[in-house]
């Protein structure tokens, strides 16, 4: 579907009254950047299935499966960059539109796109690093695979405890601090944009009715149709990339 002219003006009117957005991605903003949906019929999930967090705390064999899927996946993580989308929702942040963008996302590519570390809430975590699970210490992809293609493992923490990607797994609890920033985003804002998204994982997808509920404008930007699209001012349903590009030509 091709956009129209009045979808553009009545986005570019949305941002322009507000003076406090958030913008909310989920994986359609990163497809456009070569990485893959790992949800959707035919993505990643559908031949590995997802390892849940009480099996890979369970199983020294179950912790070497994720880590070897990790690792199978690095090039695809480590070769993508920031596309349009990323960068149109940086120019937002830069021009100080966008107060906080809440991501879905695992990789990385909001930073990449030069938007700053603490305008970015990742409620899913982060593959492009790996963290102990007992103390916090941060840890090298790199130096982890060097260690896994030479023993055959991820060696624990210094401290003995697990070391693992620092993405949220299935079962696994979602972060505190980065739900309670988004939750304070969410009610802070006056338009609150989805990019990518098609909002059937909660708890992340309940900010947009956080935000709808507390008085903020909602519009939607994905390319199928989400359970929340009666709720939003405007729906558009074509290429983030491009869309959000022209609408800043237009502001």
């Amino acid at each position: 579907m091709g956009l129209g002219e009045t979808e553009l003006e009545h986005l570019a009117g949305l941002l322009r009254q507000s003076r406090r957005v958030v913008v909310f991605t989920g994986a359609g903003i990163s497809t456009e950047s070569g990485i893959p949906d790992f949800r959707s019929p035919g993505g990643v999930w559908d031949r590995m299935p997802p390892i849940n967090f009480e099996d890979f705390m369970a199983s020294a064999a179950m912790r070497r499966e994720t880590w070897r899927r990790r690792f199978a996946m690095e090039d695809l993580f480590a070769g993508a960059k920031p596309n349009s989308g990323h960068l149109a929702v940086a120019e937002l942040v830069k021009r100080g539109k966008v107060s906080h963008v809440i991501t879905q996302n695992i990789d990385n590519l909001h930073q990449a796109s030069g938007i700053p570390t603490e305008k970015i809430i990742e409620l899913h975590g982060n593959t492009t690093y790996a963290t102990c699970l007992d103390c916090g210490a941060r840890y090298d992809i790199a130096a982890l695979r060097h260690s896994f293609e030479e023993k055959g493992a991820v060696p624990d923490c210094r401290c003995g405890g697990p070391v693992k990607a620092a993405t949220i797994s299935f079962g696994q609890a979602m972060p505190e601090d980065a739900m309670r920033r988004a939750h304070d985003a969410a009610i802070a804002c006056d338009f609150f944009l989805v990019a990518g998204s098609s909002l059937v994982v909660y708890p992340a997808a309940g900010f947009p009715l956080t935000a709808k509920r507390a008085g903020a404008k909602l519009a939607i930007l994905n390319r199928t149709p989400t359970g929340q699209d009666d709720y939003a001012e405007l729906v558009i349903r074509t290429g983030i990339g491009a869309t959000l590009s022209a609408v800043i030509a237009q502001l």
